[in-house]
């Protein structure tokens, strides 16, 4: 039976893969589960804009509130916001309704601990199994019990976009910044942020209609700021993506600068100021050789995890360190929040170029990239995208490519988390060659698995 929770929560089709029954028990398992000790518990949720947001949120409150727990409604919020304010506000637990990156049609349901860090698979495992049992031994509140609903008296955004502006060092006066809000989350609190400490703002994709998350803008599709940066005459843009849990920059000239470059350049700045601990970056297997190269020139250690920024989160905390993250611009910088935040990200970028004293563009060639082609395979299921691992013959093709790129390039190939897809990458110095391979591979598996 495949796991209910995948590397970012449970994500599936809103209405079909995750409904409101699911939503509901999921509600009231996390409930009871997060919050044992906690005689009221008290759960912050937020969510993204998508249409099903509400319906979800309708009836996730209704699980919560079903065990006796009382909901704290923030509304539309990125996930790094419910994060932070479910410690802020001292809840026993937070609950963020999001898809992340992924297109309008999917959702997700995300837990955090009243510390604001995502779940350890036990504590998911343990939920999961009693919405598979269908919470037949869970409480069932009745009377005065039964939980309550409730919208913060204060500005919870507002909370939040003052703890990122205060973290802030660096004077964005006569700055023009453009930002691409995935009319999504970020489109609440983003504009506010860089405004309120002093940047000439101007926004794209800022106007979500429930419908017109991630299409065709955010860090999904750097296009429109691609284009946008230089025609404006801005020192930089930044994209975030649906639940501004991740950002991608795009330099003065149009030109990208991946999460790669801009781990880079944090990481070297916090080394200059003495404020990396361990002189140690945390990346996943997905990063870019040459960031890895970049890193040794300047006397940074890298610390390598699995694909997911839980397990980037994982190894920071296990070891001490301050900052990780992935090359789709899931950042963490644990001084300012418990996971991924692309608002805090793009903050840090902006004041590492500008101490630095050069133009975004100058500042990413701290690493040369190497070329790497990723090649996305969509299957019909779920339960296909781990097939690949038992058949003789495309196990055989990925160790030939192995051997040809041994030593100069590598081949790797993973399932994604939260969409029936096989992500099949090959890097190395020659991008002809390694697109027409990658492309071979991802046909034979296509062939192999339907």
């Amino acid at each position: 039976m495949e796991r209910m929770f995948g590397t970012d929560g449970v994500r599936g089709v809103a209405g079909t893969e995750l409904d409101a029954r699911l939503a509901y028990e999921l509600g009231r398992a996390g409930a009871y589960v997060l919050s044992k000790s906690a005689r009221r518990p008290r759960i912050l949720v937020g969510r993204d804009t998508r249409i099903s947001g509400s319906m979800l949120e309708a009836a996730l409150t209704a699980g919560i509130c079903a065990v006796g727990g009382d909901v704290l409604q923030v509304g539309v919020l990125p996930t790094p916001a419910v994060a932070w304010l479910t410690q802020h506000y001292e809840a026993d637990a937070g609950v963020v309704i999001s898809a992340s990156h992924n297109p309008m049609e999917y959702n997700g349901i995300k837990f955090f601990d009243g510390r604001g860090f995502k779940l350890p698979d036990a504590v998911e495992d343990e939920i999961e199994a009693i919405v598979r049992s269908q919470g037949k031994d869970l409480p069932r509140a009745t009377g005065e019990a039964v939980g309550r609903v409730a919208e913060l008296d204060d500005d919870a955004a507002g909370a939040y976009v003052a703890h990122l502006a205060q973290l802030c060092d660096a004077d964005l006066r006569g700055k023009k910044i453009v930002l691409d809000c995935a009319n999504g989350a970020a489109s609440a609190v983003a504009p506010a942020l860089f405004r309120q400490l002093g940047a000439q703002v101007i926004t794209v994709a800022d106007a979500p209609d429930g419908v017109n998350i991630n299409a065709g803008c955010g860090s999904t599709h750097l296009e429109l700021l691609k284009k946008t940066v230089p025609a404006q005459g801005a020192q930089m843009g930044f994209a975030f993506d649906g639940d501004a849990d991740r950002m991608l920059a795009v330099d003065e000239t149009g030109c990208e600068v991946d999460g790669d470059c801009i781990m880079a350049i944090c990481a070297v700045d916090m080394k200059k100021r003495g404020l990396l601990p361990h002189n140690t970056l945390v990346v996943t297997v997905m990063s870019n050789l040459g960031l890895k190269l970049a890193m040794e020139r300047e006397g940074v250690a890298l610390a390598q995890t699995k694909v997911g920024d839980r397990y980037v989160l994982e190894c920071m905390r296990e070891h001490g360190y301050g900052i990780g993250g992935e090359q789709s611009g899931h950042v963490i910088l644990l001084a300012s929040n418990t996971t991924g935040d692309g608002l805090s990200s793009a903050l840090n970028l902006i004041s590492a170029v500008t101490r630095t004293g050069k133009r975004l563009s100058e500042a990413a060639k701290i690493m040369t990239r190497l070329p790497q082609v990723l090649v996305n395979l969509k299957l019909d299921s779920n339960e296909k995208k781990l097939l690949w691992q038992s058949d003789g013959e495309i196990t055989h093709a990925i160790a030939a490519l192995d051997e040809k790129y041994a030593g100069r390039g590598r081949v790797l190939v993973r399932a994604s988390g939260t969409e029936p897809l096989i992500r099949v990458m090959i890097e190395g110095e020659d991008e002809e060659q390694i697109g027409r391979d990658a492309r071979e591979l991802a046909a034979l598996m296509q062939s192999r698995l339907g």
